[in-house]
């Protein structure tokens, strides 16, 4: 496994792929991995010849600075876990690599950002479109792999990719858990004891609304409000419910898959959760 610093040297790295005709899959990463981030991995070695893997702690994707600073880091073990999972390429670079000095150019959906867990994060999908657009760029893979974690973020990469034309195939790989059914997040080490226990509280709310076996918004809404505020220690941040594939709201009539996305707050540790419900 090659560790690349620089934007430079990792393109050098790929184009030597390419000469080859070998394919090249994407993982971007902010590091603090965890066996979530190895499902990834795995999902682009089955597809590519060659995996590269993106390290970078992006500050444009952080509302609070505090956020940004409390973001766990542990290299050694996250090359340590690449490494074992046969990646070919790890890239670290720098923020004034990605940012250089007087950058002023974003990329941004303009609906799908700014609705949803957006309105609740200004500017954090924004960020998340500009940092990805500059890692396509710099490794100009034929697939990128993202979890489904963050569900309204994959639809907000799959339009960007779309919208601006990178021939790239966004691949999306559903929630790996914890045994107790805790979705893996490098936040969650952050949870003290108490909340840690409290948090399993989402993926409960997410099967009593899959049991009910309704699409009804409302009816979804609800049940997940009702079973998260049974805890007190946790602090509902956002609920959606809207079709799967666009993000707009569920009118009279429609009938394909329903995204239920779901953020709460756990003695200030924000949490993610969603399910997709089909009819």
């Amino acid at each position: 496994m090659q560790v690349c610093r620089t934007v430079e040297e990792c393109r050098h790295v790929l184009s030597n792929f390419r000469q080859a005709s070998e394919t090249i899959g994407l993982v971007p990463t902010m590091g603090f991995l965890h066996d979530g981030h190895m499902a990834l991995v795995t999902e682009a070695r089955k597809r590519t010849d060659r995996v590269v893997t993106t390290i970078f702690v992006n500050p444009t994707q952080f509302g609070e600075a505090s956020d940004l600073d409390a973001y766990p880091r542990d290299e050694d073990h996250d090359l340590k876990m690449l490494a074992a999972a046969g990646v070919d390429v790890v890239l670290i670079p720098d923020v004034s690599d990605v940012y250089p000095d007087g950058d002023e150019t974003i990329v941004e959906t303009t609906r799908m950002a700014n609705m949803l867990h957006g309105k609740v994060r200004p500017g954090h999908f924004r960020g998340v479109t500009t940092v990805v657009a500059r890692l396509f760029n710099f490794t100009q893979p034929d697939i990128a792999v993202f979890g489904e974690k963050d569900y309204q973020q994959l639809q907000v990469i799959k339009r960007m990719t779309r919208d601006l034309g990178f021939p790239i195939e966004i691949v999306g790989v559903p929630i790996v858990r914890e045994a107790d059914g805790l979705a893996m997040s490098s936040r969650n080490v952050r949870l003290t004891a108490e909340d840690r226990a409290a948090s399993l509280v989402l993926n409960r709310s997410l099967d009593a609304a899959q049991a009910a076996q309704t699409t009804d918004p409302k009816q979804l809404r609800d049940i997940i409000s009702n079973v998260i505020s049974s805890e007190p220690r946790a602090k509902l941040h956002g609920l959606d419910v809207v079709q799967a594939d666009t993000l707009h709201d569920i009118t009279p009539g429609y009938d394909g898959p329903v995204a239920i996305m779901l953020s709460a707050d756990f003695g200030g540790v924000l949490l993610l959760d969603q399910r997709v419900i089909t009819p």
